[in-house]
């Protein structure tokens, strides 16, 4: 058989192919040809190469392309099996005449052949052709040679087969397709743009493996799409907004791609344009918001200008989308437009290195503030049946941003939506059986093109924290919130997770957004306990919470880097148990006296004496472990400080429990050997705050204070209450 007969005998993938939406029944294929049967019949019997080749020339010349259906291909791929394509693939030696690709192209138009069977594209023996024809996709040869193009064709037939299996994608990430595909693009070869279909569709399905398995050729993929972007001035600009989005990596976007998309992005959006032409831009930016923050927007007035036309853009969407009632919202373009407006709210209140000026800052603010009014207008009309819409979710993400930052504007209609977030955030945390965060997948939704399923489970609570925390310090917003239950919502949520930190539990698995919430949870109860603390005496959610403080504080002023979380507890703690004083677990139970412990702990070590060059004299100074985060903690010590006096009077065992811990005797040594100079006037009133009143609660006390050299040291400082009470019998 010639090298042509060999090329015509591959024309039956062909046929195979452009059969696929071609589906008529096997007996009128088989009256309309009535030879077919006796050619497959020789097909079955050839008994070596030659007659199999002979007999598929017959076949291939007995059907045309639109008889072949299904059963026929099956009926082919019986007679044929996967033996002879195998040998074709992998043979060394081709007849005379022959380049040897024609061999491998007969093989793979077999393949392509049998793959339009799902069934057969995810057997075994298809399945392990995965890494040989991916090689296909790369391999070197004359561009214009036909059967070397048909070839490739029937490769990409098989490979795009493969992927539309529910397991394909896996199979084919595994047996290096992505490299291939993507190594087969930027070489820009015959058949380049299936390889980038192909690839969109894998990413789509399976992003993260495919980062994980081929990130160097993905990244050189998105820096060729990132410099074709910038440079093009047609209508390819449009469909590279679409395609770019899909090929930004799950971490960061590499720097030397910041240039190219600013740059197209910029001339996309500065220009008039239709909103089929827009969107995918806004989208775009969205992405690369969500992964890279501001960090791709240049420094300078062209930065700073394309990013309040960002901004302005995005809100104009908003309010176009949600201020009318009853109009269909893209909700992915909306939730585009939320990520942007994110970007707008941490710019405008980044006090250094901002990439807007005073005057910018001002504007946006306002255009933001009419887009989040659009934002509490669409959600004061959410029924309870849509409230696990990922939309709601994201809308409610975007305003719980607004508020962290913004809550005296506004303020009527906030507090018109407060018992809707608060009932909001109660059904997301009760019905979900775990802790489920939506944030990746809100993301997806701005690139997405469907619609996510139905139930998305999330920690609302976690978005609304921040604005809470404020709110508890007005009067009108704190009352509604209490008065929708959202105290005791809280407490159930701090106690939920907590137990994610607990002993059994890796916390440095832990995204930094627990420690976080759990941290603004403590200042929103801290608001509570001095704005409502009748609240915290009859409401039984506060004992519990009191409970868990107690019993969880000595663990985490001992574990490394939690100080700040620690304070947190320390200082709540204390407080409240100046209020919940008679309940029976603070009586001197083992669980209290270890909470003061710990609180005692925490208090005492804060400073330490510091030699100084040229000085015989110490000076009081910060321990280490304070040092770097005082400015977040300063307030929470002192808070504690006072807090601790105040317990003292109510809890009759606690200053011998003080002075068994030997704090009062370690604080006058600490004070007795530094300079008083060194002495802040507010550290000298909190120190005397807790002396006075461990002294004045206790005989014992005193005495201990005289012996470390109390009344001097009182004298030195100009601590006269404390000179006045160890000057007592």
């Amino acid at each position: 058989m010639s090298c042509c007969d060999l090329a015509a005998a591959g024309q039956l993938g062909k046929a195979g192919i452009m059969a696929s939406d071609c589906e008529p029944a096997l007996n009128q294929a088989e009256s309309r040809n009535p030879t077919l049967e006796r050619y497959l019949g020789a097909l079955r019997e050839a008994k070596n190469d030659s007659e199999q080749f002979a007999a598929l020339l017959l076949v291939t010349k007995a059907v045309k392309a639109g008889d072949i259906d299904a059963k026929t291909r099956r009926r082919i791929f019986d007679a044929v099996g996967f033996t002879f394509p195998n040998r074709l693939l992998t043979t060394k030696e081709a007849p005379d005449g022959c380049p040897d690709h024609v061999l491998r192209a007969l093989g793979v138009a077999l393949l392509a052949c049998f793959c339009s069977d799902p069934e057969l594209a995810v057997h075994p023996q298809v399945l392990n052709k995965i890494p040989i024809l991916s090689t296909f996709l790369t391999a070197r040869g004359d561009p214009d040679d036909a059967a070397r193009r048909s070839m490739i064709d029937d490769t990409y037939q098989c490979l795009t087969a493969v992927a539309g299996t529910p397991r394909g994608p896996r199979h084919l990430i595994a047996g290096g397709t992505v490299s291939a595909l993507c190594q087969a693009y930027l070489g820009h070869g015959y058949g380049f743009d299936q390889a980038l279909a192909l690839l969109v569709g894998l990413l789509a399905a399976a992003e993260t493996q495919c980062w994980k398995e081929a990130e160097p050729d993905l990244l050189a993929v998105l820096r060729g799409l990132s410099e074709d972007f910038q440079k093009a001035e047609d209508a390819s600009k449009f469909e590279l907004c679409q395609l770019l989005p899909l090929f930004l990596p799950p971490t960061t976007v590499p720097p030397e791609c910041y240039r190219d998309l600013q740059a197209g992005l910029a001339r996309i959006l500065g220009s008039k344009l239709s909103s089929w032409q827009r969107n995918p831009a806004l989208k775009l930016a969205a992405r690369l918001a969500h992964a890279c923050g501001s960090d791709w927007i240049p420094a300078g007035s062209s930065g700073s200008k394309f990013l309040a036309l960002l901004v302005n853009l995005a809100c104009v969407e908003v309010r176009l989308a949600l201020e009318e009632t009853g109009t269909e919202v893209k909700e992915d373009v909306v939730t585009a437009c939320y990520a942007l407006m994110e970007l707008g709210i941490q710019e405008c209140t980044r006090c250094e290195q901002s990439l807007l000026k005073e005057p910018q800052k001002v504007q946006l603010v306002s255009v933001m503030k009419e887009a989040i009014g659009a934002v509490i207008h669409y959600l004061l009309q959410v029924g309870s049946e849509k409230q696990k819409e990922p939309f709601v979710f994201a809308s409610v993400r975007i305003l719980g941003a607004w508020l962290a930052e913004e809550t005296s504007s506004l303020r009527k209609e906030v507090c018109q939506l407060l018992p809707f977030l608060v009932r909001y955030a109660k059904t997301l945390y009760e019905e979900a059986e775990e802790a489920n965060d939506l944030t990746q997948q809100v993301a997806n939704l701005a690139i997405s093109p469907t619609t996510p399923g139905p139930t998305w489970p999330g920690d609302a609570l976690r978005l609304l924290l921040p604005g809470w925390c404020h709110l508890t310090v007005e009067d009108g917003p704190r009352e509604i919130l209490i008065k929708e239950g959202a105290p005791s919502l809280l407490c159930k949520y701090f106690l939920q997770q907590w137990e994610l930190t607990s002993p059994g539990h890796d916390t440095s698995v832990l995204p930094d957004s627990v420690e976080i919430g759990l941290q603004t949870c403590c200042h929103i109860f801290l608001n509570l306990v001095v704005t409502a603390p009748g609240l915290i005496k009859r409401d039984a959610c506060f004992t519990s919470l009191m409970n868990t403080l107690m019993t969880s504080l000595p663990a985490l002023v001992q574990q490394q880097g939690r100080l700040l979380l620690a304070a947190n507890v320390a200082t709540l703690g204390l407080l409240m148990a100046r209020l919940l004083s008679t309940s029976p677990a603070l009586q001197g139970t083992p669980a209290s006296r270890g909470f003061f412990a710990a609180a005692i702990l925490f208090l005492s070590q804060s400073h330490v004496a510091r030699a100084t060059p040229g000085s015989d004299q110490a000076v009081l100074a910060l321990s280490p472990e304070y040092e770097g985060i005082w400015a977040d903690l300063q307030e929470l010590w002192f808070l504690g400080m006072q807090a601790f006096t105040g317990c003292v009077p109510l809890l009759p065992w606690l200053a011998p429990a003080a002075l068994r811990s030997r704090w009062p005797q370690e604080l006058l040594q600490l004070l007795g050997s530094v300079s008083p100079n060194s002495v802040k006037p507010e550290m000298v009133a909190a120190y005397q705050g807790v002396l006075v009143e461990l002294a004045r609660a206790n005989r014992l006390c005193r005495e201990a204070m005289r012996l470390q050299a109390g009344e001097e040291t009182a004298s030195h400082y100009r601590m006269a209450a404390l000179e006045q009470c160890l000057a007592e019998p």
